[in-house]
């Protein structure tokens, strides 16, 4: 059963006379993937801060674990990590240098056994020996993200973790973040990559202006752009206008010169129906798919104006 580990309860937080947050609240499941998806100047960052106990809010509260951060933050600190949109690793020492350190730092009891293990994990073990400087920007977030491991917290907190990086070394740490999910963690990322938070969260909230103006899973999410839809393509001109006369009653839209879409409200049904009606009145059809909502649709719904 999943139980709340991290709830953030009306947060506000201003800059001079700009508000940054207003009434802020999220609740995060033991176990899932929470992806803050927003534009840049969103608020992202800085609700990241106080949820981390780097800023304090005005208004509001944040409590991990109901250890309440801003109250306890030594506390609550040891129960989380945090990789910032700058990776902190050192470039002047090895792979394994920088993990030993912070084991050493974290005072476990077997820092070599711990960065060994970890350099393992995050496939480094035939760079450990050399200077973190010489890496490529995935193998510098994959080191970051080990480093964020250690000590085993329970939840991780991760600020825009493949911004910069390249489709294949994006790829590799969303497999990454999944493999840590598999094995109990708890994550919550911010992104401004709508596929980065279809592909890996199970929650999804959108920041608009310091709001969050939805929360769901990425299907809920896609629902807020509509329903499915069956597109048709004909193969001339005549056959679409009559197509667009027999399906009326669907107020189909029609959305190029030969074709047209129909929200699919029943799926299965209103397909069948629709296929059936065409083979009966023997409207020569060139071809059909069902169109999804994406995110993409949706954060252009949840930003219009």
């Amino acid at each position: 059963m999943n139980t709340t580990i991290l709830e953030i309860k009306n947060v506000r937080k201003s800059f001079k006379d700009k508000e940054v947050l207003k009434d802020v609240n999220i609740t995060v499941k033991k176990g899932s993937v929470y992806a803050l998806l927003g534009a840049n100047g969103a608020g992202k960052s800085t609700l990241l801060k106080i949820v981390t106990g780097l800023l304090n809010c005005d208004n509001g509260k944040v409590t991990i674990k109901n250890i309440d951060v801003a109250d306890n933050p030594v506390l609550a600190q040891k129960l989380f990590s945090f990789s910032s949109q700058t990776t902190t690793v050192d470039g002047v020492l090895t792979g394994y240098e920088n993990l030993h350190l912070i084991a050493k730092l974290r005072q476990e009891r077997n820092p070599r056994k711990v960065a060994e293990n970890l350099l393992d994990k995050f496939e480094l073990t035939e760079a450990k020996d050399k200077a973190v400087s010489t890496y490529s920007g995935g193998m510098r977030r994959r080191l970051d993200l080990a480093m964020s491991l250690v000590g085993s917290p329970e939840i991780i907190f991760l600020d825009e973790p493949t911004t910069g990086l390249d489709p294949k070394s994006r790829q590799e740490l969303w497999d990454t973040i999944k493999e840590m999910k598999s094995q109990g963690k708890t994550i919550l990322l911010t992104t401004q990559y709508l596929e980065e938070a279809d592909y890996l969260a199970d929650q999804i909230g959108f920041l608009r202006e310091g709001e969050i103006v939805a929360n769901g899973t990425p299907d809920e999410m896609k629902r807020l752009a509509g329903a499915d839809k069956l597109l048709l393509v004909f193969n001339n001109h005549h056959n679409t206008e009559r197509a667009l006369k027999l399906f009326e009653f669907y107020y189909p839209i029609k959305r190029a010169d030969c074709e047209i879409s129909i929200d699919l409200d029943e799926e299965i049904e209103t397909t069948l129906t629709v296929l059936n009606a065409l083979t009966t009145e023997k409207i020569e059809l060139k071809t059909f798919k069902m169109i999804t909502p994406t995110l993409d649709d949706v954060f252009m719904t949840l930003t219009k104006g």
